[in-house]
């Protein structure tokens, strides 16, 4: 099996603006305390005033300091109220009098080359009342192109920031300038993850592979769709993992920044929490690699010897881990699946591809009936995955779907009923027993955020079969499950408990 890197080919920074209770001194120190290999500093107060008298001492003073801890640096230039103590990002390049903003930036300029800094990452601005777009294009022309000259002079790189509001909001927007500038080597991207989730058609990944070798700077937090407010991570929707793969899929090479600036209250805990959480979603991404490896080769060697198939099937849990999918939350990979369940899932999603569906009905057949108990949760779970992503499932495949989910249901294994309880079963399984799935878990113990599908299929008859349970637990003196009060909501046509899909059950 090839081995994949121990960590990322890009270098983990944090920002300045979420230590701005800090001395820039302390922040660094802590920063590389909590292991980041770069700084993304933003100018102005508390930490590096632009306009500082003895500013060329302080520069001095911090590239040694820099040079000690090793760190690598990017110039950000989003400070709030520094050139108008009255007006957040004013005067901004789309202004009528922008003679400010370019100034500034021509001293982020001269700050950027030096403390050897990547780039100058920047923004355009919010478009001021009765400016047209084309006034704004021109002013966005006519200013940039005047920063990029004196960034050529100094070997300097500016990276063009797309803000959600702001005039250039979209990765598009950013190589539309660049385009009407004459597509000018000193002028690449800077990427937001976060703002692709609330801005970029494309998505996270959509946006970065756009960028693509322009990407010059990026910028990691989270973010929700509604709103453009920097989260920590695992508060808002962006896909850590999904970003962090598609940056190496990329072999981007630049400064990865966490960009909370609006923490600055809890910033040596949020450090840590978030390079915590860095780190955990790289180890996915090479999970990820590993299962995709082993799913290629295992798919290859059963193309060529149909008998190899037991023998490979049995193998996943050796070539890929039999960790939980999501440790956290799941640390029994019960409701979720092992990352062995879900190499084996996708594993039968793409041998489906080239079976008859007789052929593959006998398969799903033989391989739960001849298998120990991992390996019948990744049929189980297989099975899940043909339905949720191959909706129209062939008669052969439902039938021995039936077959095999009934014996799950039949036994008191957690982790088999719970996957016997997925998608398949929310697409295929009769009511009544599909009724009864949902019931076994609570009897068992097990969550109901394993039934796929609760909030659509829960009806009257479940309703009444979850309050008698809760009737009897209660003459019992035995506390009732916070489940069933779930169950009653859901049944009555409440939001109570979403629907699990399969990518958030198998990824």
């Amino acid at each position: 099996m090839t081995t994949t890197p121990s960590a990322p080919p890009f270098s983990i920074g944090y920002g300045t603006n979420g230590f701005t209770d800090h001395p820039l001194p302390a922040a660094l120190e802590l920063l590389h305390e909590c292991g980041y290999g770069a700084v993304a500093l933003t100018l102005g107060h508390p930490h590096l005033d632009p306009f500082a008298p003895d500013l060329d001492a302080r520069l001095s003073r911090l590239r040694r300091r820099l040079d000690e801890l090793d760190f690598r640096v990017v110039i950000e230039t989003g400070t709030r109220f520094l050139l108008n103590p009255r007006e957040k990002h004013r005067p901004a390049l789309v202004d009528d009098d922008a003679a400010a903003r370019v100034d500034f930036l021509h001293r982020a300029v001269d700050i950027a080359a030096a403390l050897k800094a990547e780039c100058v990452s920047f923004f355009s601005g919010i478009l001021p009342p009765g400016t047209g777009p084309e006034t704004a294009w021109h002013r966005l022309e006519e200013r940039v192109g005047e920063v990029l000259g004196h960034a050529a002079e100094k070997g300097v790189v500016l990276a063009l920031e797309p803000e959600p509001g702001m005039f250039v909001e979209t990765v598009a927007q950013a190589l539309e300038l660049r385009a009407r500038l004459g597509e000018p080597e000193g002028l690449r991207l800077t990427v937001d993850i976060g703002h692709c989730v609330v801005v970029e058609p494309g998505g996270i990944r959509g946006a970065l592979m756009e960028a693509g070798p322009l990407l010059a700077n990026v910028q990691l937090d989270d973010m929700r769709s509604t709103a453009h407010e920097h989260l920590p991570f695992g508060e808002g929707e962006v896909d850590l993992p999904l970003a962090l793969a598609t940056l190496a899929e990329l072999e981007y090479r630049g400064v990865a920044a966490v960009e909370l600036p609006r923490h600055s209250f809890d910033a040596p805990g949020l450090a840590s929490r978030s390079m915590a959480a860095l780190q955990g979603a790289w180890q996915d991404v090479q999970a990820e690699r590993v299962v995709e490896q082993w799913l290629q080769q295992a798919v290859a060697r059963v193309a060529a010897d149909p008998g190899a198939l037991p023998a490979v099937f049995a193998s996943a849990g050796r070539s890929v881990g039999r960790s939980p999918l999501k440790p956290a939350a799941d640390p029994t990979a019960v409701l979720h699946g092992s990352r062995s369940d879900y190499a084996r899932s996708e594993f039968l999603r793409r041998l489906a591809g080239f079976l008859t569906p007789a052929e593959l009905a006998e398969t799903l057949v033989e391989l739960y009936n001849g298998g120990d108990s991992a390996e019948r949760r990744g049929v189980l779970r297989g099975l899940g995955a043909l339905a949720s992503r191959e909706p129209g499932l062939p008669a052969p495949v439902v039938a021995a779907g039936l077959q095999v989910t009934a014996e799950a249901l039949r036994t008191n294994e957690t982790g088999l009923v719970a996957a016997a309880a997925g998608p398949f079963a929310a697409a295929h399984l009769d009511q009544h027993n599909w009724r009864h799935a949902v019931l076994k878990l609570i009897f068992m113990g097990v969550s109901i955020a394993a039934v796929t599908d609760l909030s659509h299929r829960a009806d009257d008859e479940l309703a009444r079969m979850a309050a008698d349970f809760a009737a009897e637990r209660r003459a019992a003196g035995r506390p009732v499950p916070d489940d069933v009060v779930l169950l009653l909501r859901s049944a009555a046509g409440s939001a109570a408990t979403p629907s699990t899909s399969l990518k958030e059950s198998q990824a």
